[in-house]
């Protein structure tokens, strides 16, 4: 059987192989994409959907972007693969790139294969520089999906590596849901910044070796920070000599409408810097699995005469590498982080808030960029969210009418891709208005 023969119902067939994540395998009936392009994704009977999801929030600069792509088939022609212990152009290119984004005081790039193993890295950073074991993380935050792999690996390198341990969660602001009972963005942050300090005191400042948080959490809602947040973030781990990592993975490239979310004045009028970034997703849209850490001087100086006991088989793989130049350039030149931004605040985030004064179920619209959610409820007084029936019929009613949606939870995630342009936003919205009860 070649791709050729493959029809839609055998595509479906060939599926049930699949091991699929995040799933009960036995009543799964995935959608089957055939292609995409820019802002679109199509079928095997042609039906086009507007891809409002990214996929998972990752082509940022869509799909099948025809510089990105001839970047990947030249690399490959050249040198599709090669150990990471070498130096390779494309490597460094892609770090010089990376950095010239991200600026000031950074200076080196750690290179891994996606978003979770650029977390698992910076924590395994933070954890080697401080000498100290615990990690402070929300409650309401996604990291990926590694931790065991190396406690289960039998020879020395697991020993400087037996980190899934020494995790302590705390409550994040988030203003429209609060659990600090607070009146006003600012005294969500004041508080949230309070009750974390206190958790620090009881954990003992001098165990923990990091503060990893989302710039904007992603996956629990999009969740904006109010002000003063990230700032007090910032005081706190200089108090007690901790890391604060930012993890960038879906807020960065683009996706707030600045390279990275911590950068945009809106959400960071303070200007705070962390000591870590981790990347993915957009920094390629995801064309070859690719993600980072981002470190400064001071950092990157502690494993010059020290072995840093941490790698991966495909670390800076040249075809991700290529795809990174390629996208970064791409990005820069045709003003797409920059038409992210102009989006978020003429465009979709007026049309979101019109659409929320028709429809009741709609409790907030929050966002930036394309980075937006709709938190639907049952009713805006008392905020219950709307029952996962309701949910699964908005997805398929959304699907139905030419939509790829990102559903979580009782939110609807609007999260384009940042080419998107002023007449898919209102083709998006007319789709919206129609399904949403």
């Amino acid at each position: 059987m070649t791709l050729q023969d493959i029809t839609e119902a055998t595509a479906l067939e060939l599926d049930r192989h699949v091991f699929h994540s995040w799933s009960a395998q036995g009543a799964l009936k995935p959608l089957v994409i055939e292609g995409a392009s820019g802002t679109e994704v199509w079928d095997e009977d042609g039906r086009r959907l507007l891809d409002f999801s990214s996929q998972l929030v990752n082509t940022n600069i869509g799909h099948t972007h025809p510089r990105v792509v001839a970047a990947i088939q030249q690399q490959a022609a050249v040198l599709p693969t090669v150990a990471p212990a070498h130096a390779t152009r494309i490597r460094g290119l892609a770090a010089q790139r990376v950095l010239e984004v991200a600026g000031q005081p950074f200076s080196k790039v750690f290179f891994t294969n996606g978003g979770a193993d650029a977390n698992e890295n910076a924590i395994r950073l933070a954890r080697l520089v401080t000498g100290r074991d615990k990690v402070l993380s929300a409650y309401r935050s996604y990291h990926g999906n590694t931790g065991a792999a190396i406690a289960a690996t039998g020879d020395w390198r697991r020993v400087p590596n037996e980190y899934a341990r020494g995790h302590v969660h705390f409550w994040g602001p988030f203003p429209y849901r609060s659990e600090f009972w607070s009146s006003s963005p600012e005294q969500e942050a004041e508080r949230a910044l309070h009750a974390l300090e206190r958790l620090i005191e009881a954990e003992g400042p001098a165990s923990i070796a990091a503060l990893l948080v989302e710039t904007v959490p992603g996956t629990a809602g999009v969740i904006v920070p109010p002000p003063g947040w990230l700032a007090g973030l910032r005081a706190i781990c200089d108090r007690w000599g901790i890391l604060l990592i930012l993890d960038e993975v879906m807020s960065g490239f683009g996706r707030t409408g600045d390279w990275f979310a911590f950068q945009n004045p809106e959400l960071n009028p303070d200007g705070v810097v962390p000591d870590l970034v981790t990347f993915a997703k957009g920094v390629n849209s995801g064309y070859v699995p690719a993600g980072g850490v981002i470190m400064p001087p001071a950092i990157a100086a502690q494993f010059d005469t020290r072995v840093f006991p941490g790698g991966l088989t495909y670390s800076g793989h040249p075809l991700a590498m290529a795809s990174i130049v390629a996208t970064i350039d791409a990005m820069r030149e045709e003003g797409i982080v920059e038409n992210a931004r102009r989006i978020g605040a003429d465009v979709l985030g007026p049309a979101l808030r019109d659409l929320a004064d028709r429809h009741a179920c709609i409790g907030e619209v929050r966002g930036l960029g394309v980075f937006w959610a709709l938190d639907l409820v049952e009713d805006r007084a008392t905020r219950a969210p709307l029952p996962p029936a309701e949910m699964v019929r908005i997805k398929a009613g959304l699907v139905g009418a030419g939509l790829l949606p990102f559903v979580q939870d009782n939110r609807v995630h609007v999260v384009p891709p940042c080419i998107v342009t002023d007449a898919e936003v209102a083709r998006a919205i007319a789709i919206y208005d129609a399904v949403l009860p």
